[in-house]
């Protein structure tokens, strides 16, 4: 059953010829010259999304990794998209740029120019802040009305703002590295995963669509909900499309809690944090069973046509805050809790590069611990 739900899955994903994006690193600019190679898989969560821009910051900043494959989900296909946006522009340094700007124009913090403020209150408008008493009010009323009914006009500002920082024409037409979106068919309940030549506004707002805050989004007839629920994010598509086959997954929501939920909001919370996470362990345990099947020369590695990699994991994860973060912080769009998130992933990046830096291209890290054999069993 195991082989043929694996070949279920490869076959709602994109082929694409693996591709070497030329190295941007100029001259004079401080960075170091990348020396090893790596896809970047990054988990949806909402607000808690800026500790992925922490993460990435880092990983550019320190200039030793270069980037090949992307593949995000919600946030994490936001995140992914400033990332290759910035990359095609101008490099490490410009991408860095666009992630600080779109994290500063999606908060409350800080001084925009006006014309962002006002899709930035736009966005929020029917969404309170975590400390506003309207919080409680919205989170009851939203298990009564939908989006349908409070947003009958369907806005969504995010569009506009991610629209505003992100040149999707450039993106589709760059020649770069594999980008992938992914997206929850909301009829048949599969994983949709948006290549390159694919990416738009759209796809990036069907990938983040929280079915109580917003309408599906509807691409070529087909209505999308949160990527999160199928794809979180999708890893699969590395296994074909890049000859990199180290793998670093940005991951969001907490595998585990030591604290058993008891009120009704940490138990739904909890529930939505497995139902997130389950995506994600169920393609881990399909990569190490190709991985098995590699190893017991069952099939064949390689780029070529019905040829996989064996990918090597390796995994950053947030944490740090413990029980603060929940279902509630990831709607808190306030600049000074995106900046904790990102110095908290700037440090996770530079303790998994201390740690692990020697160790991509040659060994996987995620199972430290036995951690993936434990999932995996």
């Amino acid at each position: 059953m195991f082989p043929i739900l694996l070949s279920k899955l490869f076959s709602t994903l994109p082929r694409r010829p693996p591709r070497r994006r030329r190295e941007r690193t100029p001259q004079g600019t401080g960075f170091v010259r990348a020396t090893k190679r790596i896809n970047l898989a990054l988990q949806g969560g909402g607000a808690h999304g800026a500790f992925t821009w922490g993460v990435l910051d880092q990983l550019l900043a320190d200039g030793r990794f270069a980037i090949d494959g992307i593949s995000g989900a919600s946030a994490g296909a936001v995140n992914a998209v400033m990332l290759a946006d910035g990359l095609a522009r101008g490099g490490p340094q410009e991408a860095q740029t666009r992630l600080a700007e779109f994290w500063r124009a999606a908060s409350f913090g800080g001084t925009l120019p006006e014309l962002q403020r006002g899709v930035v209150e736009r966005l929020f408008s029917f969404v309170p802040r975590d400390t506003s008493p309207a919080q409680s009010w919205f989170g009851a009323m939203s298990r009564v009305w939908s989006p349908y009914d409070f947003n009958p006009l369907n806005i969504n500002p995010l569009k506009d703002l991610v629209e505003r920082f992100v040149d999707f024409e450039a993106i589709r037409d760059d020649n770069g590295s594999p980008l992938f979106v992914s997206a929850t068919d909301v009829r048949t309940g599969s994983l949709r995963v948006f290549s390159r030549k694919d990416i738009s506004a759209e796809a990036v707002m069907a990938s983040a669509c929280v079915p109580l805050l917003f309408h599906a989004v509807e691409i070529d007839g087909v209505p999308y909900w949160d990527g999160g629920y199928s794809g979180n994010p999708a890893v699969l598509p590395f296994l074909r499309s890049t000859a990199t086959e180290d793998v670093l997954i940005v991951q969001i929501n907490p595998l585990e809690r030591h604290k058993v939920p008891t009120s009704t909001r940490e138990i739904i919370n909890r529930v939505h944090e497995i139902t997130f996470n389950a995506s994600l362990l169920a393609e881990l345990r399909a990569i190490d069973f190709v991985g098995k099947l590699i190893d017991d020369g069952r099939l064949p590695r390689g780029t070529g046509p019905g040829e996989y990699r064996r990918l090597r994991l390796h995994r950053i994860v947030l944490d740090g805050m413990g029980e603060a973060l929940d279902a509630r912080s990831k709607l808190n769009n306030d600049y000074e809790f995106y900046d904790r998130l990102r110095k908290l992933g700037q440090e996770a990046a530079q303790r998994f590069l201390d740690a692990h830096f020697n160790d991509v291209g040659v060994r996987s890290t995620i199972d430290e611990s036995r951690q993936l054999e434990r999932e995996v069993a």
